[in-house]
């Protein structure tokens, strides 16, 4: 291993040589290029990004942000380091002329805009709207009163430091702006690392940070417009403020949709390899253009466009990860990378400049510092949550560095006022990640906070709460609107969209009915609303429902839909019992096509009467096995719209070898597990009522519980059995085709 290590770094240094050979060469031939080389932008693009990722690693090594080792690596190949000691090396290499500069700059400057997407994407408003009040108060106070720091900074600075002195308020406005915002990113990172994400205080911190980035960029982009103009003017001022509002009002309303939609049609739709990760792409280039055609800055359409694709219900892990890595591998180090090499260290050897660079690191930590605890005093918060709240957001990272570019670009800022700016920026970042771990250790965990975090560490290994997409295959039967009840219950829980797709004989005539009162999508909708009532503040409620009808044989339907990507199959149609036993022939044919978790619905007793009844008298059967947890994380979603208690009862399963010494043994286990499902119950507000039956076959146990306890749906967790045909166990068939009352069969997706 360390020889490969080793190895590996020789062919590493070796390729990063050659482009300082080259250079080299041309320093002593005195050669400059005299067009745009590709070979130089090559070599630009893997030095800013082997030696920005190599101290990136370096960084996260010792506790800092990655963004810290990229932001040196500039440093280290510009005019404070490389071109300090080797000049004509580092001009070689990186040559003034505007063709070759043009060439990386537009590189960063697209990565500026990704940048500004993935910050979106992370960009939770649902913690926002969440957390409330303090977030408001912490956010407001936090960013007016570094604001006021900034503007009488820039008010105070001699004409020297201002490319335009005559424009010194628009310089002022932002560097107020510039001294205000945090890097909600970095605050993210190091909260997340503390496993502080989910705290009450964690949450706050993060939310403030969004708040603080959202107003932030919407400012910078309202300054742009100033700046353009060269001077304040009423009717540019109001036509950039206007746009704004009218871009952020549309987008936020019409534009969520839309963007959902899209993705979730180019999602089923195209074929082609990573087209979501395409679209999203030309999106953002579209909202970027959109914001620069009212007249603010592109940065805002990429932001706002990030927050949109960042709330689609469907965007899978798989797509963020490529999409981040992209972004983190290439982009990222190569705009940081210039970022640092626009910086030249070198001009703080005049005494009156690393004077003011101080001052502006003082200006700047002091004002956030005490904005943001007097915020957190204003929103609630005690003494030890307002001073780590002021410890986050004083990090100014990635966030500032960018601003900083956007006002060296757009002639705002001077070169040497964008390098204080930058060291600002570095310093306030490595300093924030140790006072954050060690204010937040002084943080106690309350008992509500307590009770909601394991709330959410258990939903976080559920497999409800990891439910991002379900299809619905129904036919025209009594027992489609009771799957469709069913589904829509589940899917109310966490806003889920759904794909509805009828499989039966008149396919084509329901779908066009799919507006009708009696439809499956309206049953979808109505239930998913019945469960969104009762918890408004972490329920969806309002799912996307779409319709499809097959055109081809339901397997093959079911198969083509499957490729989508869903993580449930809930099926409803006439017949579930075969004739001769086992499941019917149409069951077998439709699950076929479908390789995940499978839910069958089988409707009976009042059911037939009231299929789209959200109330439930539930018997749950447990054994102890992950699958049968499964059906009891199914059974208490959809047992949250009734006041009966659910019934759980335990059987013994001939799967179950753990050896038993003991009946006070098993005894112990058997209580341990009922008790486990019971605490799951109560986090929900559900009530539960435990019943053993170790003693009996677990299909007798079953459907004694039936009638004891009058239940009306039973719950039961099964496993997929391979085999020809439809299988999940010999007790399921039993019950399935013995029960009176409605049963629901949840399989695990492996077929064992």
């Amino acid at each position: 291993m360390g020889q490969h290590l080793r190895r590996s770094t020789i062919w590493t240094a070796c390729f990063l040589l050659l482009p300082v050979a080259y250079a080299a060469a041309a320093a002593n031939h005195g050669e400059v290029p005299t067009r745009p080389s590709e070979f130089l932008l090559i070599a630009q693009i893997a030095l800013l990004i082997a030696v920005g990722r190599g101290l990136g690693e370096i960084m996260q090594r010792i506790g800092q942000p990655s963004v810290i080792g990229e932001l040196l690596g500039g440093l280290l190949l510009g005019p404070s380091v490389f071109g300090w000691l080797w000049p004509a090396a580092q001009h070689a290499i990186f040559p003034p002329s505007p063709e070759q500069k043009a060439l990386i700059e537009g590189l960063a400057q697209f990565g500026i805009l990704l940048l500004l997407l993935l910050t979106g994407m992370e960009t939770d408003l649902k913690l926002v709207r969440k957390v409330g009040r303090p977030a408001f108060f912490i956010s407001v106070a936090g960013i007016v009163v570094p604001f006021a720091c900034g503007f009488a900074l820039g008010q105070a600075l001699p004409d020297s430091l201002l490319p335009h002195p005559e424009a010194r308020l628009v310089a002022s406005l932002f560097l107020g702006t510039a001294l205000s915002i945090s890097s909600v990113k970095i605050v993210a990172v190091v909260v997340r690392e503390m496993n502080f994400m989910r705290r009450n205080l964690g949450q706050i911190i993060v939310a403030t940070a969004v708040l603080d980035d959202t107003i932030g960029w919407i400012i910078i982009a309202v300054i742009f417009s100033l700046a353009s103009s060269g001077h304040l003017d009423i009717m540019s001022l109001t036509k950039a403020v206007g746009g704004t509002l009218i871009f952020l009002a549309v987008s936020l309303t019409i534009g969520r949709r839309l963007v959902f939609k899209l993705i979730r049609w180019t999602n089923d739709n195209l074929v082609s390899s990573a087209a979501v990760i395409t679209v999203i792409i030309l999106l953002m280039s579209a909202m970027a253009m959109t914001t620069h055609l009212i007249g603010v800055h592109t940065v805002l359409g990429a932001f706002v466009a990030g927050m949109l694709v960042g709330e689609s219900p469907i965007l899978t892990s798989q797509i963020d990860e490529r999409l981040r890595g992209l972004i983190s591998s290439l982009f990222m180090p190569v705009f940081f990378g210039l970022a640092g090499f626009s910086a030249d260290l070198t001009v703080l050897k005049d005494p009156t400049l690393l004077m003011l660079t101080g001052a502006l690191i003082l200006i700047a930590s002091v004002g956030k510092f005490g904005g943001a605890f007097v915020g957190g005093a204003m929103g609630g918060l005690s003494g030890r949550e307002s001073l780590a709240l002021a410890s986050g957001m004083n990090a100014r990272g990635s966030t500032e560095v960018i601003i900083a570019t956007i006002g060296l670009s757009m002639g705002v800022l001077s070169q040497n006022m964008f390098t204080m700016i930058v060291t600002m920026a570095v310093i306030t970042t490595m300093a924030m990640p140790p006072m954050l771990r060690a204010a937040l250790a002084n943080v106690p965990l309350g008992k509500e906070e307590k009770a909601r975090l394991e709330r959410e560490e258990a939903e976080a290994k559920g497999f409800v709460s990891n439910l991002e997409r379900m299809l619905l295959a129904v036919d025209e039967s009594v027992n489609a609107t009771f799957a469709a009840t069913i589904a829509g219950l589940v899917a109310g829980t966490r806003g889920l969209p759904i794909t509805v797709l009828h499989v039966g004989a008149q396919a084509k005539s329901q779908e066009k009915k799919k507006g009708e009162e009696e439809s499956a999508e309206n049953t979808v909708r109505n239930a998913a609303k019945a469960i969104a009532e009762l918890d408004e503040e972490n329920a969806g409620g309002d799912v996307d429902v779409t319709t499809r009808s097959r055109r081809a044989r339901p397997k093959d339907a079911v198969a083509d839909e499957a490729r989508k990507g869903f993580d449930l199959l809930v099926v409803g149609m006439d017949k579930v019992v075969g004739t001769k036993g086992g499941y019917d022939k149409r069951i077998d044919e439709v699950t076929r096509g479908f390789e995940g978790p499978i839910a069958l619905v089988a409707a009976r007793g009042k059911h037939l009467e009231q299929p789209a009844s959200t109330v439930f008298r539930i018997l749950v059967p447990v054994s102890g096995s992950s699958v049968s947890h499964r059906g009891a994380e199914v059974a208490i979603a959809l047992a949250r719209t009734s006041l009966v208690p659910m019934q759980v009862v335990y059987v013994a399963t001939t799967r179950d070898t753990t050896p038993r010494h003991s009946a006070s043994m098993s005894l112990m286990n058997e209580e341990a597990i009922l008790k486990d499902i019971g605490v799951l119950a109560s986090r929900y507000d559900v009530g539960v009522h435990t019943i053993m039956h170790a003693n009996m076959s677990p299909d007798a146990a079953i459907l004694r519980e039936i009638r004891n306890t009058r239940a009306d749906l039973v719950v039961m967790g099964v496993d997929r059995i391979k085999g020809d045909t439809l299988n999940f166990g010999g007790v399921a068939a039993s019950v399935i085709e013995q029960s009176e009352v409605s049963v629901l069969l949840v399989s695990s997706g492996e077929v064992g």
